[in-house]
């Protein structure tokens, strides 16, 4: 089975999706880190980002793997290099790039193949996983994923202004919705779930109770309607 969640960054779907794996006992997926090793190989190499074509030539070439919350690339732990302010703030030059999610997502299919998924980003229930049996996309208001933003690079020893956040989260909701490959945009089968108004625990139990509620149809169905 694969359950998708998608939305913007800062929403608290990344936590929600580790977290709903681990409950269902299902493969974790963030395809938003495969971008950010992209990206943290680039800046690595020195690639030029204003050239699309060395950027999809050094997206080929870096061998991406997952080891629980660990991330890799061609061997190196980057768990926590791809979180970087830097890593961010250049990753708009990867995650527009026709080329690099062409290569991404047919790699997010290989990964999920025969498994049992959780899978979070911006395009999964509408590009990667279509068919998937369960979509969700998971939002909030920009200034409260400015404000947990911040949390996160403070805990990390980074201090940036509130307001500079906010700037750069509205200027990457704008980039993603106006992205002619996979944009930011739910599904028209996926349920929507505002983080602004409800808790951490309240979202994965949501999510949690749809999700089996899902899975039982399916196991009640000779033929499910909708195959990964």
């Amino acid at each position: 089975m694969i359950v998708t969640i998608d939305g913007p960054a800062g929403a608290g779907k990344s936590t929600a999706a580790k977290k709903l794996a681990a409950r269902l006992g299902f493969q974790f997926l963030d395809t938003g880190a495969m971008y950010r090793v992209v990206t943290w190989a680039c800046l690595e190499h020195r690639v030029d980002m204003q050239n699309p074509d060395a950027v999809a030539n050094a997206a080929r070439q870096v061998e991406i793997r997952f080891d629980g919350d660990r991330v890799f690339a061609d061997g190196h732990e980057v768990t926590h290099e791809i979180r970087t302010i830097d890593v961010t703030h250049e990753s708009r030059h990867i995650a527009g790039n026709v080329e690099v999610r062409s290569h991404l997502v047919e790699l997010q299919r290989r990964m999920a193949q025969g498994r049992d998924v959780v899978s979070e980003g911006r395009d999964q229930g509408t590009v990667a996983f279509p068919h998937a049996e369960c979509k969700f996309f998971i939002t909030a208001e920009p200034r409260e994923r400015a404000i947990r933003r911040q949390r996160e690079l403070k805990a990390r020893g980074e201090a940036v202004p509130l307001q500079e956040l906010l700037d750069q989260i509205i200027q990457r909701d704008r980039r993603d919705e106006m992205r002619e490959v996979g944009a930011l945009k739910p599904a028209p089968d996926a349920i929507t779930i505002d983080t602004s108004v409800i808790s951490p625990t309240e979202t994965l139990d949501r999510l949690e109770r749809i999700v089996r509620e899902r899975m039982t149809e399916r196991s009640r169905s000779p033929d499910p309607l909708v195959r990964p």
